[in-house]
């Protein structure tokens, strides 16, 4: 019998989420059946959206999340045992699939790149960069692109893409570290949002013209200071909200109505998934290409330890990390 531990919801978060909101159990799991296979994880995902879906999960269910797994044991010839494949089965050392929901990583996964990027770059965290700048921004060259929360996992991929496409980029990060990062992987601007003595004054100055894109992974009162300085007919890409995830009271006030209705601006929320199929895979394909080509670089903020991944999700959403939280089992 392997026996699986696994990270659960003891209480529903209320504010910033803390230790006292988890429980580490230990399960024994059952023989495998025709068609199953057993994983065992390797690299475990913590991302901002866990702290939103866990408001579906009930006190005592497992933590949701992605990992890179190894296939320990199989009566499945389509991942026969050693594959290395991505699944879906939250925080757990090890799990049990029927096969329908793995995904291989793709053929060309030289093994030179660590495989905890198919969980950032050339992953959910990359195909939200890819999909929300170029599908919905639609972005074109010469235009300004402002992103927020750009030295996390989504945000600095979106700033590389944008560079890619020959836009002008402008990114806002926590730390004047985070900051030096963002200007050493071709962020025209970069500033601390946390130190800067008026973030109005600091856009402007940033893009005096405005801007053309904004992807928005943070919301609230610094997304309305941005939205105002959009140009005409600018498009804003939703991604996330971070800034009020933890919120307890009422919502801050959203923009201005006047303001998106004269000027024209279009703003969508959006999910990575609602792209599949060719659309998915062609993604994926540019990403690990631009990777493999260092046109994008990526960084990785690891933290060692199955029995550590709630602080680990507690420093991500206090933004502790730069670049993609990864959990190394």
């Amino acid at each position: 019998m392997v026996r699986a531990k696994s990270w659960t919801l003891k209480k529903l978060f209320v504010g910033n989420p803390t230790s006292s909101n988890f429980e580490l159990k230990t399960t024994e799991l059952p023989p495998l059946k025709n068609g199953e296979v057993l994983l065992e994880a390797l690299f475990l995902t913590v991302d901002p959206y866990m702290r939103v879906a866990a408001k579906r999960l009930k006190e005592g269910d497992r933590m949701m999340g992605q990992q890179v797994a190894r296939v320990v044991e199989s009566k499945n010839s389509a991942f026969p045992t050693g594959s290395i494949v991505l699944a879906f089965p939250g925080w757990t050392t090890h799990s049990i699939s029927d096969g329908k929901e793995l995904e291989k990583l793709p053929a060309e996964w030289p093994d030179t790149l660590p495989l905890s990027v198919a969980l950032g770059t050339v992953g959910m965290p990359g195909l939200t960069a890819y999909f929300g700048l170029l599908d919905i921004c639609g972005v074109k060259g010469g235009e300004t692109v402002m992103v927020n929360a750009a030295a996390g996992a989504v945000g600095s991929v979106v700033g590389q893409i944008a560079k890619l496409k020959g836009c002008k980029v402008v990114g806002a990060a926590g730390s004047d570290e985070k900051v030096a990062y963002l200007k050493k992987i071709g962020f025209d601007v970069a500033f601390n949002y946390k130190t800067v003595a008026s973030l109005e004054e600091t856009l402007k100055k940033a893009s005096p013209d405005g801007y053309d894109c904004y992807f928005d992974n943070v919301g609230g009162e610094f997304s309305n200071t941005v939205i105002l300085q959009m140009k005409k007919f600018g498009r804003i890409a939703i991604c996330g909200a971070i800034s009020v995830y933890n919120h307890t009271g009422s919502l801050p006030p959203g923009p201005s109505p006047e303001h998106i209705i004269y000027q024209a601006l279009r703003l969508e929320g959006f999910l990575y998934s609602n792209w599949q199929a060719d659309a998915r895979q062609k993604a994926l394909k540019d990403l690990l290409q631009w990777v493999l080509e260092r046109k994008i670089q990526y960084h990785e903020h690891i933290t060692e330890g199955f029995e550590n991944m709630p602080a680990a999700f507690m420093g991500m959403l206090k933004g502790e990390n730069l670049g993609k939280a990864i959990v190394k089992v």
